[in-house]
Order: C-alpha cells, then structure tokens, then sequence
C-alpha cells in the first residue's frame, strides 16, 4: 500500500518528514511519497501554504535525506504544484534538475479566484458564476494535462468541497478534461479528503471514476494527508469505490515511471 498525496510542515502539513516516513513505516506502508505544495503565484504575493520557492532544493534534500533512515517503506520523493498558465514554463524549468518519482498537478486559482479556500467566496456567488467557476476550473484542468508537466491529477472536481455544485450539465467539459489526461499519460487520484469536506464524497465523483476507466485512465488511492494520523484515512472506501468502477489495479511511480500494482 501506498500514500502519495502528503504533506509536511515544508507546506501545510503537521508533521515533520521524518515524523511521516515513521508512521507510514508503523502502518506497514510499502511506499510514502512526500508531495508539498508548490506555488508560484503570478499575481505578486506568496502563498503561504506553499513552499519558499527558493528553498525547493532544501526540500528535496530532506526527502531524499529520509530514504536513508528508513527501515521498511521506500520514501518517494513527489510534489504538489499548482498550475498556472502564467507560471507553467517557470515550473518546467524550475522541477527539471530534481530526481522526482512524480509530480502532482493541481488547481486550486482560478484567475485570483481561491477554489477550495473558503466557502465565503463561494457563497457570494449567484448560481450562473458557481457554473462559471466550474467551467473555468475544468478549462484549467484540461490545459493542465495538455501542460505534460505533471504524473498525477489531483483533486478532479474539487470545486464541491463546500457543497457549491453546478446547475448546469458539465459532463462535456469532464469528458474534455479526462480525454486530456489519457492523451497525457497521467493518472487521476481517488482522493479520500473530500469524504470530510462539507461535500461527503471523494475527488472526483464515482461515475469519473468509470469514465476515467473506460479510457484506461490510472488511478492513485490518496488521502492528501496533512496529518500523519491520516495518511490511508478512508482507503478501504476508496478501494471499494474503485473496484466498483471497474478498476483492478492501482500506480506506482519511481523516478517520473508508473507501474501497475493490483488492488
């Protein structure tokens, strides 16, 4: 078993490093990937639940530092980076020279707009925006795959997250973004956090989970863990829901290669 979408205190996390890598290791995990946010804001501010940008080989260090201390689970060195497409170019040069086992892309700005801040920001919204900002955001997505910068797609609909869901029919744009992930050879997470959001579901919803499947889209089971507490926090649901799809078999990443691992 794995975890790969995990956060330390180089971003928004809990734990120390070390502190995860020891409770993957007491949860019998085979592999715990390391995946800090990584954000480079083109609008002139710092986001402070990223990493310092100039510190990103310091972090890189202390992961790779981990894999010599650890005793049972092999410590993958990941990331979390937003996609921006002011700064995308930025990001391709700046990951180029680290041995990453996998980058996870993820949106979570819409033109300024914080997707999965606040609910206040949604709440201020007239229905015709909601459908709007989920429009943007899958627009995102799509270019994001289209990007080839990234393994893994995060968080598919994460818009949902305070309940704010579109009125309108947006399966053309879900359609359009997972074609651009097949395109793109990466693989989507069910990510288990949105079962303790105000949305009480998974990323992404089960029937993208079987559209992802009917193209051979891979999946990643994830907890986006900011606590070491949580780190295969609704795994079993989350398998369930994935055998139900369809799905029989789950990646593994290992210097930006994907194997398949059965369920």
């Amino acid at each position: 078993m794995t975890s790969y979408h995990v956060h330390s205190r180089w971003s928004d996390g809990a734990a120390t490093i070390e502190e995860i890598v020891r409770e993957a290791e007491r949860l019998g995990l085979e592999e715990i990937g390391i995946s800090d946010h990584l954000v480079l804001y083109p609008y002139g501010s710092h986001i402070e639940w990223s990493m310092p940008v100039d510190r990103l080989g310091e972090y890189v260090d202390e992961v790779l530092a981990a894999s010599r201390f650890a005793r049972s689970a092999r410590v993958r060195l990941g990331i979390e980076v937003d996609y921006l497409p002011e700064t995308i170019e930025s990001v391709r040069e700046l990951l180029r020279p680290y041995p990453f086992d996998y980058v996870i892309g993820s949106v979570h700005f819409i033109d300024g707009f914080p997707v999965d801040e606040h609910r206040r920001y949604w709440d201020t919204l007239s229905p015709e925006m909601v459908n709007e900002t989920w429009r943007g955001y899958y627009a995102r997505v799509a270019d994001m795959a289209r990007s080839r910068v990234f393994d893994i797609a995060a968080h598919l609909d994460l818009p949902k997250k305070f309940g704010h869901s579109p009125t309108a029919d947006l399966s053309e744009e879900v359609h359009a973004v997972l074609d651009a992930v097949a395109a793109s050879d990466m693989a989507i997470e069910i990510n288990t956090s949105g079962w303790h959001q105000p949305a009480n579901e998974a990323y992404p919803a089960p029937w993208i989970i079987r559209a992802a499947r009917s193209r051979e889209v891979p999946i990643v089971i994830t907890a986006d863990a900011h606590n070491p507490k949580y780190l295969i926090r609704g795994y079993g649901d989350a398998h369930k829901l994935a055998r139900e799809a369809g799905h029989t078999a789950v990646a593994r990443y290992h210097l930006r290669k994907r194997l398949s691992v059965p369920i």
